[in-house]
Order: C-alpha cells, then sequence, then structure tokens
C-alpha cells in the first residue's frame, strides 16, 4: 500500500522534479561506487591467488608422482631378488613405513600378497559421511577453483570387485610394456590417491602400490583457507575505509549539490550554503569558494533589484513633468507660457535621453569587461591626450587643468575607452564644483605597486559622512547655479564599477595640501 501510494506521490509532481529526483538516485552511489572499485579491485586481484594454489597443488602432485615411481621401482627391485616370505615381510615393512599399500600379483595376474591382509593398515581412506561443514564447505570450494580454472577431470578411486591384475589398468600396462606406470585418482573427500605399477623381476609378477596424500590436500586447502582469510580481513577493512572515504567526499558535495539545486530554483535568500570551516582540504575551499560565489551572486541580485528600482524612480520624475507639461499645453493661449511648456517637455525629453544612455551604459559596464581582453595602457599619455581634447573643445569652461606626473611610467592594464570613462568623469565632477579661473589639479604617481591617478578642485569640499554616498546611483548634489537634470547622478557610480573591474578603486578624499576642495583618487594596479 505504501509503495502504492510513493508511486502516486511521484506521478503528482512536475517533470522537471521527478527527473531531477531520478537523476540524484540514480547519481548517489556513482562515487561511492568508483571509490570502493578502486580500493577494492587490487585486492580482489590478490584474491586471484586462491586460483594460482590450483597449479601450487598440481606442482606437489607431480614430486609424488616422482616419488611414487621412485618407490615402486625400489620397491620391485628388493622383491625380485627375495623368497616368498621375505616378499611378504617386505610388503608390511615398506607399507608401514611409507603409509601406503602394496599388492603383488603373479605371472598369471591373481593376488598373491597384500600388506593390508598380512598387518594392519597403514591408512585408511577418510569417511565422508559425518564430515563436519568446514570439511564440506572445503570440499566445494575445491570443486568450484577446478571448475574455473578448468582443471582436467580425475577419475574416483574404486576398489575392483575382482582382485586380479587386468582390473587395474596401470597393472595391465605395466605387464604389456615392461614399464612402471602412474594413476592419480580422486577420493570423495577431495583428496588425492596415487597408484604405482611396476614390473617384479623377469618372471611377469607385477607390484602395485596405493597412496593417499592427504597432506597435499591439507596443505593447500591450509594455503587457500590463509590467504582467503587475508584477504578478506583486508578487503572488509578497505571497504570500510572507502565508505569512510566516500562519506567525506560524497555527502559535503551532495550538500552542496543540494544547496546549488535550492539557489537555481530562485530560493538563494533561503538557503545556507556550507562553508565547511573545518575542513582545510580541497573540498572545504570548494565549500568556501561556493558559499562566497552565492554571496556575490545574491549581492547582484540585490544590486539589480535596487539599480532597477532606482531607475524607475529616476525616470518617473521627468516623465510625469513630460506629462504635464504636454496635458496643459493644449488648454494653455497665452504664447509665452505655452512657450515655457515646450522648453519644459523638450529638458524633461533631453533628460530623459540623458538618463537612459548612462543606464544603458551602467548596466553594460560589467559584461563588455567581463569579455574584455586587457591591455597595457599608459595612464600619462592617456590622461595627456585627454585634457588636450577638452581643451580643444572648450569643455572646462575657464578652468586650467595642471597634471603633475611623477614616478615610474604610470602602466596598467585594462580596457583604454573604460578608463578613459573614468577619468572624463572625475573632470567633468572637478569642473562642475571649481570656480571659473580656479585651477584643476591632477597628479599621477606610481610607486611601482600601484597606479594613483588624483583629481582635485577648489569648491566646497564634501562632507566626512558624504563621501561614499556620492557613489551612489542616482545620488548627485550639484552647484545651485547649475542648470537642474544636466547630470544623471551616475558618472561616478559607473567611474567607482569600472574601476573595481579593474581590481582598483575609486574614493572620495580632502586635499592632501589643507585648502579647500575635494579630491578624487583613482587607484589601479601598476602593470609588471
Amino acid at each position: 500500500m505504501a509503495k502504492g501510494q510513493d508511486n502516486d506521490g511521484d506521478a503528482n509532481k512536475p517533470p522537471v522534479v521527478r527527473a531531477r529526483e531520478k537523476l540524484t538516485r540514480k547519481g548517489r552511489f556513482a562515487l561511492t561506487a568508483r571509490i570502493l572499485v578502486v580500493n577494492i579491485l587490487p585486492l580482489a586481484l590478490l584474491g586471484g591467488g586462491l586460483f594460482y594454489l590450483d597449479v601450487y597443488r598440481t606442482q606437489l602432485i607431480n614430486e609424488r608422482f616422482k616419488l611414487a615411481r621412485i618407490e615402486a621401482q625400489i620397491t620391485a627391485e628388493a622383491l625380485a631378488g627375495a623368497t616368498l616370505e621375505r616378499q611378504q615381510a617386505l610388503l608390511v615393512q615398506i607399507g608401514k613405513e611409507q603409509r601406503m599399500r602394496l599388492r603383488m600379483f603373479d605371472a598369471e595376474g591373481r593376488l598373491w600378497a597384500d600388506s593390508f591382509e598380512l598387518d594392519e593398515p597403514a591408512f585408511e581412506f577418510n569417511d565422508i559421511t559425518d564430515d563436519d561443514w568446514e570439511q564440506r564447505f572445503a570440499r566445494w570450494l575445491d570443486r568450484t577453483v577446478d571448475a574455473i580454472v578448468s582443471a582436467e577431470p580425475v577419475p574416483d578411486y574404486v576398489e575392483p570387485e575382482a582382485m586380479e591384475a587386468d582390473a587395474w589398468p596401470e597393472l595391465a600396462r605395466a605387464r604389456e610394456e615392461g614399464l612402471s606406470q602412474i594413476t592419480l585418482y580422486d577420493w570423495p573427500d577431495g583428496s588425492p590417491v596415487i597408484t604405482a605399477a611396476a614390473p617384479v623381476g623377469l618372471n611377469g609378477a607385477t607390484l602395485l602400490t596405493v597412496r593417499n596424500p592427504v597432506d597435499i590436500t591439507e596443505s593447500v586447502r591450509a594455503a587457500r583457507s590463509a590467504l582467503g582469510f587475508a584477504v578478506m580481513l583486508v578487503l572488509f577493512a578497505s571497504a570500510l575505509l572507502s565508505l569512510f572515504l566516500a562519506r567525506t567526499i560524497v555527502t559535503p558535495l551532495r550538500a552542496l549539490a543540494k544547496a546549488a539545486d535550492r539557489v537555481k530554483q530562485g530560493r538563494e535568500r533561503e538557503v545556507e550554503v556550507p562553508r565547511l570551516p573545518e575542513r582545510s582540504d580541497e573540498i572545504g575551499q570548494l565549500a568556501r569558494a561556493f558559499s562566497d560565489m552565492t554571496s556575490a551572486l545574491r549581492h547582484r541580485i540585490d544590486a539589480v533589484d535596487s539599480f532597477a528600482a532606482d531607475v524607475a524612480h529616476e525616470i518617473k520624475n521627468p516623465l510625469a513633468s513630460l506629462r504635464s507639461a504636454i496635458e496643459s499645453l493644449p488648454r494653455v493661449e497665452d504664447p509665452k507660457l505655452s512657450k515655457e511648456l515646450l522648453q519644459i517637455a523638450t529638458h524633461d525629453v533631453r533628460r530623459i535621453d540623458r538618463l537612459v544612455s548612462e543606464i544603458s551604459d551602467a548596466s553594460r559596464i560589467d559584461a563588455e569587461l567581463s569579455r574584455a581582453t586587457f591591455e597595457s595602457i599608459d595612464m600619462a599619455d592617456l590622461v595627456r591626450a585627454i585634457i588636450g581634447s577638452r581643451e580643444n573643445r572648450a569643455e572646462n569652461d575657464g578652468r586650467p587643468i595642471e597634471l603633475d606626473a611623477r614616478g615610474y611610467a604610470a602602466l596598467v592594464m585594462g580596457v583604454g575607452a573604460r578608463l578613459e570613462r573614468v577619468v572624463e568623469n572625475l573632470l567633468d565632477n572637478a569642473v562642475s564644483f571649481s570656480p571659473r579661473g580656479a585651477p584643476i589639479e591632477v597628479q599621477l604617481e606610481n610607486d611601482g605597486e600601484c597606479v594613483t591617478i588624483r583629481v582635485c578642485d577648489t569648491g566646497p569640499g564634501i562632507a566626512q559622512d558624504a563621501r561614499e554616498k556620492v557613489f551612489q546611483r542616482f545620488h548627485s548634489i550639484r552647484p545651485d547655479e547649475e542648470d537642474f537634470g544636466n547630470h544623471s547622478g551616475l558618472g561616478l557610480a559607473i567611474g567607482r564599477a569600472i574601476a573595481e573591474a579593474h581590481d582598483g578603486s575609486l574614493t572620495a578624499e580632502a586635499r592632501p595640501d589643507g585648502k579647500e576642495g575635494a579630491c578624487l583618487s583613482l587607484r589601479l594596479p601598476a602593470a609588471q
């Protein structure tokens, strides 16, 4: 029932939300899985040593093959020259000492002596009916490894019903070829059974030895168990460490991803981006950089909202005045008053046009400078060119500009057109507040790290508490004699924005010589 409710709930969610949740579920364990694979794969390859033990077992069996052949040949030679009583005694003695079963067959292939019949058996085959779970698991593991490595099948050891030489294939080959023969069998408990057949003398008698070297199986299983236990222990520890490592990486990244998703949805005011101050690694640096980026984004959004409100407010005033003048014109019959209304309307249109131009310019600064290529600019040459151009156009209105350049070459990296705009705004501001005939001082310094351009006027100065307000958008305190609406109040705000985009600053200060007036200082990093 709960499952159906969950499905219904998912069906009611918007497609974008369902897709986002699907991608989140799909990628939630991607990094964790990769960390686990990277850490566990080498150990898994090490665990492949379990299969290499099959080669080790084969080598042990081959050594026992050689030993069984030699023992069979030596025993056959010892039996060849002995009497029947001595032969029986040797069969018992060798069988006990070497822990194997020896059978003698006569020339007709009949069994006439068996060490297990002459004396107590030297060994017993394991009865698997009473094995515990560990032994059953060991046999299952043996069969699994054999299947994986494609080991050749080994026939099961079965005692023939007829105790004749022809019932044993190795005896038949030894009688026919006159050479010793070795055969490998398998007992149900997984241990090998090695039989060796050798001719005894020249009268056609043969010897059959049967050995059950359980130590080979026990040795291989012990090595496999030790290696398997070590690999499993290391795998377990590696998995825990990998999960811990994944948690230290994935958890903060997931928190940052959720915060980024909420910011993307326009909920930046509700999002508290984790800064992870306790972490000094790359994850902590990423978290703090992301938090700072989000704060900068909030600041930009606030600035855009404030700018939009200021624009609406500043344009609304001349629009209201223009509307009032236009609506009043049809009802006014006095030509003089009509002319004044037309002048007001024309003035308001020019003011709106100036505002739109300034607003458009201010809104493009960040975007243009982010795409611009900075070049090396000599600010001394730039300032001299601006001063000469203003004098040719008579824009200083009888106020001489004095340039004092000192220090190193004033080279900066920036966009020439934008820096020219800043200097023009500073000179316009100084001309507005300086009395006619009073000089405007421009000082240019380079201390090797910073290029400073200081524009000082001889006007009324700027109060201490108003030195930051003059850089606010649409904040304009103009001289009384200046025509209202000739300035938009964006000049210094645009200048500061351009300076900050060049990693510099624009500030208002008192004159360093203590005289009446104000200084606006533009500071830019010196080009290296």
